[in-house]
Formats: C-alpha cells, sequence, structure tokens
C-alpha cells in the first residue's frame, strides 16, 4: 500500500488504485479526476473548493463534516449531487472501500475545539488500514485505534501536534509505519518531520514522503 501514497504537501494526499482517493486537496498542481475525496474539516487549507474543484469527476464522492460541505456548496459546486456528511463515529462504505471518521480536535490550544465534530480517517482498503489523522492534538481516543498499517500524523506544533507530541502518539496507536505530514506549507519545516523519525526509530517505522 505505502507505494500508492503520495504526500503532495501539508495534509494533502493522494491514494491510487482501485479508486483515486484524495485527503484534504491543498494547491493542487497536477489535477485528474477522484473517486473519493476525504475533507477532515473546514479550514480553508483542508476544505479548499478552488482545489477541490480541480478534482472532481463525474463520478466523484466528496465524504466531509457538514460544515464544510456548506462550504463547497456555497462556493459554486452545487452541480455535485455526490456530498455524504460524516459525523465522528460513523463508517460509509464505497465500493468495500470502509471510511470511518474518528475525532481530531485540540486539548491545549483553540484553532479545532472538539465540539466543532471535525475528523480523522481511518479507511480499510483490502484489509489494510490507513489512519489520516487531520488536524489534532495527541487525545485520548488514539489508544483504541487498533490494527492500523499506517497512520499519518501531523507534527509541526502550532495548530496541531508537536514532533514530540506526535511520536508519543505513534506509539499509542502502534502502527507498522507512520508518516509524519502538517508542515512545510502553512507552519512547520522539515526538521518537525526529521524530529518525528529519529523519536520513533528503532521503535516504528517512519517514511518521510
Amino acid at each position: 500500500m505505502l507505494e500508492n501514497i503520495k504526500w503532495l504537501g501539508h495534509d494533502t494526499f493522494r491514494i491510487s488504485g482501485e479508486k483515486l482517493i484524495y485527503f484534504d486537496p491543498y494547491h493542487i498542481k497536477n489535477p485528474e479526476s477522484a473517486d473519493i475525496i476525504l475533507c477532515s474539516h473546514s479550514h480553508h487549507d483542508h476544505c479548499s473548493p478552488e482545489d477541490i474543484f480541480k478534482l472532481i469527476g463525474k463520478n466523484t464522492i466528496i465524504i466531509a463534516p457538514a460544515d464544510c460541505l456548506k462550504t463547497l456548496k456555497i462556493d459554486s459546486l452545487k452541480s455535485v449531487n455526490k456530498m455524504k456528511a460524516i459525523k465522528v463515529g460513523e463508517t460509509i462504505e464505497i465500493d468495500g472501500i470502509k471510511i470511518r471518521a474518528v475525532p481530531a480536535y485540540n486539548i491545549n490550544k483553540q484553532f479545532h475545539p472538539k465540539a466543532n465534530g471535525w475528523v480523522g480517517y481511518i479507511i480499510t482498503i483490502n484489509d489494510e488500514s490507513i489512519y489520516f489523522a487531520g488536524d489534532t492534538d495527541r487525545i485520548p481516543e488514539m489508544k483504541s485505534f487498533k490494527g492500523i498499517d499506517i497512520a499519518m500524523l501531523p507534527v509541526s506544533g502550532t495548530y496541531v501536534m508537536t514532533a514530540e507530541e506526535a511520536s508519543a502518539a505513534a506509539l499509542d496507536i502502534l502502527p507498522k509505519i507512520a508518516i509524519p505530514m502538517h508542515y512545510g506549507t502553512i507552519v512547520g519545516a522539515t526538521a518537525d518531520a526529521d524530529r518525528f523519525a529519529s523519536l520513533l526509530k528503532g521503535r516504528i517505522s517512519v517514511h518521510i514522503l
């Protein structure tokens, strides 16, 4: 599965295979028709109508929290009728791909309040589970995420976990592979990803994409 995952900067990932899946598309440079677009929350760098519009094809399905979908409807996407709202704890299945929304929120800052109901995702494709954390701190719920093959975790600090907090979160989750994200665009630097990798050396395999 790792070979099918491409990090496009910030929190944007492209997963290829039977379906073409995008997480939080932002600053898309090579647009193509996506099968599934997943947005974690309504901040402009995670729910960008301009970038999402670039990826819309006739069969595209957009899954996001309700407030994110409202933003998309306002911004010239009224013709897209395959938009599905999702809440924490809900699972949507699309052609055998299971998409579960899990909590994503801050505990020591107020940029992403728990009350907003914003999400991360655990998606299961061919019995492999990928956890996309979204914008979050290290939260207690992470200890319940079992059987994760690949975890994508923010490492920049400021709005999300620091590299130190993200490494502790990875040890809560114990994925086979961890991938750092949320650096190098708006906040954070490659040094944060390197620090994350060094803290997990010999414990969890870290791939910096």
